[in-house]
């Protein structure tokens, strides 16, 4: 049995948010990349702009899933994008992280869709967890972003 509950995230669980999330970037070797707030993720991660479940383990927050509806037009369905995925390290190989797609998968079956994600190419021990639960890359995807001055340029 596990000793873990996943919950959506309140607003009362910024700092749990804005902490979890700042281990991650240091993980990803993207510290110097995050400039997330506590006030930035109570209003944004509650629902308005994506969602936040978190696993806590004897009332310590221990995992995190950030997660926004996106929709397939080829496939017409809708899809569960996850764009964070992170375990504490102290806390890993106990099923959280395994828990937490699980939790976001069956809200993806609900909605007749999928659950995708994207991966840092160097990182060995996700791909091989995604791996083991069936997951597969998709091939000849590259995926671009458009964003400060480039994006300006596109302004008409």
């Amino acid at each position: 049995m596990s000793d873990f509950i996943i919950r959506a995230a309140a607003p009362s669980d910024a700092p749990a948010i804005v902490s979890l999330l700042k281990e991650l970037a240091d993980y990803e070797k993207l510290l110097d990349h995050f400039t997330l707030t506590e006030a930035e993720a109570a209003r944004d991660m509650l629902g308005a702009a994506c969602h936040c479940d978190l696993a806590f383990q004897g009332g310590e927050s221990v995992g995190i899933a950030v997660w926004y509806w996106t929709y397939k037009s080829f496939r017409a369905r809708r899809g569960l994008f996850v764009e964070d995925l992170f375990v504490r390290r102290a806390h890993r190989g106990r099923g959280i992280g395994k828990a937490l797609l699980v939790h976001l998968a069956a809200k993806a079956r609900k909605a007749g869709g999928f659950l995708e994600w994207q991966v840092l190419d160097w990182n060995a021990p996700s791909i091989d967890f995604y791996k083991s639960l069936g997951a597969k890359p998709w091939e000849n995807w590259l995926i671009y972003r458009l964003e400060g001055e480039a994006l300006e340029r596109l302004n008409p």
